[in-house]
């Protein structure tokens, strides 16, 4: 540890704190994209399956597939095939707002999958009961589906958080921003062992945060 604490964060303090701040915006933006989209396809998939209410077999099989080859993909990799997409979208491709496309299509088919497993677990006979008053498909799905999986969903947000919160650490050694960046510019090539330290400490009390609050949260929305 820092054998000096005011004097490394009088040197490195705004730097830190401006670390923090970008893996903050690139964490939450790009998890709020990516739970837009896979609720929707998680939903989708779950509908469709055998075990849905609107099976479709060689539709659910293909949309599947996709979703299960969109996930192997190494982060490191999509972000760098990317890039020409990314930069069409928003006009660059480093920094906090370069990343978050790649990191949006990187955690999306995992939070369908996720979505697709919360909506599974949702007894059969509260979905039986409210397709027997006649309710229409979208006021099942946003009536009882999701409200039912919601405990679910929540603890599945702290794994993609976490998850996400890596791929911001990986996408700091192409010039992303944040502490992932801190860690490789000062950490690793200016051999600063102190910066080092504390941006993976950082990150660590950014992961237990994240952990307790989701789990605080699905506690007190769980009635079951």
């Amino acid at each position: 540890m820092p054998s000096d604490w005011g004097t490394f964060f009088a040197e490195y303090g705004t730097l830190l704190t401006k670390g923090c701040t970008d893996t903050l915006a690139m964490l939450f933006a790009s998890t709020a994209l990516a739970y837009l989209f896979g609720i929707v396809l998680g939903v989708v998939l779950y509908l469709t399956s055998p075990i849905g209410l609107t099976p479709r077999p060689v539709f659910n099989a293909v949309l599947g597939w996709i979703v299960n080859m969109a996930r192997s993909i190494p982060f490191i990799i999509l972000l760098v095939a990317l890039m020409p997409t990314t930069r069409m979208l928003v006009h660059t491709t480093t920094g906090v707002v370069g990343v978050v496309p790649p990191l949006v299509a990187s955690a999306t088919p995992f939070v369908a999958r996720m979505i697709e497993q919360s909506l599974a677990e949702v007894p059969r006979d509260t979905l039986e009961s409210v397709v027997s008053f006649g309710a229409s498909m979208p006021r099942i799905v946003l009536g009882a589906l999701l409200p039912e999986a919601l405990p679910s969903i929540v603890r599945g947000v702290s794994i993609t958080l976490i998850s996400v919160l890596g791929y911001t650490a990986i996408a700091g050694a192409v010039g992303a921003g944040g502490l992932g960046d801190i860690a490789i510019r000062y950490g690793y090539y200016r051999y600063e062992d102190e910066v080092m330290l504390v941006t993976v400490i950082l990150l660590i009390v950014l992961v237990q945060i994240i952990q307790s609050a989701c789990d605080i949260i699905a506690k007190r929305i769980d009635h079951r």
